[in-house]
């Protein structure tokens, strides 16, 4: 039987990033993830994505733009992938197949208020609620991907306690930690329908029991 064809967008930076996308191909090639990364897509040329990508041996895509709908949705045929997910990738997302276009945001998006926010800046707002005491726990969110960004339903969370004091930094090393933990795994699940949705309605959400929305500390 042929594995699911998975195609991954990161942007990266033009110093470094990619870490999610690289522990995703180790994955697959672990057997957690059983599904083959047929190509890893960065707006970042000669960034991070792309070292990786060539140490790595994945095919590389520089996608400079548009991120119109049209231009979306000939790089995944150009690829021939049936599943798209989003791992750090930081520009809006339009006419993909919401069935099968998934992202990890590093926070909970269950909290309203970090929707919206990418990157450093989703860590730092967290770190300005922590002291102000307004939480105790950061954490990571998997959703589906419609063209309302961040809207998509919410298929899994992992919370992570946090200590008071953690700057920004501090708590994006921490949930970085759960995101390479769980990402393999609940992509394996996606890819293979045991999560799922028909693209349009919320409440054909399919999710087996003892993962949505995973209390912090089981494993």
């Amino acid at each position: 039987m042929n594995k699911p064809k998975l195609i991954v967008f990161a942007s990266g930076t033009k110093d470094g990033g990619g870490s999610g996308f690289e522990n995703l191909v180790h994955a697959s090639w672990d057997g957690i993830l059983d599904a083959e990364i047929v190509a890893v897509v960065s707006n970042n040329e000669h960034g991070g994505v792309h070292e990786r990508a060539n140490r790595l041996g994945i095919h590389f895509v520089y996608f400079s733009g548009p991120y119109d709908a049209g231009s979306y949705e000939r790089i995944v045929a150009n690829a021939d992938a049936e599943w798209v997910a989003l791992s750090g990738w930081l520009k809006h997302v339009k006419g993909l197949d919401p069935a099968r276009t998934f992202n990890i945001h590093p926070t909970l998006l269950s909290e309203a208020r970090f929707a919206g926010l990418y990157g450093q800046k989703v860590h730092q707002a967290v770190a300005d609620a922590l002291e102000k005491g307004e939480m105790t726990e950061s954490g990571l969110s998997m959703h589906f991907v419609t063209d309302e960004y961040d809207r998509g339903p919410i298929f899994f969370e992992y919370r992570v306690p946090l200590k008071k004091g953690m700057s920004a930094e501090e708590i994006a090393k921490a949930v970085n930690v759960e995101e390479h933990r769980w990402q393999p795994k609940i992509t394996n699940m996606v890819v293979h329908g045991e999560i799922r949705w028909d693209g349009k309605d919320s409440q054909s959400l399919n999710v087996p029991g003892d993962y949505k929305y995973l209390p912090r500390l089981n494993a």
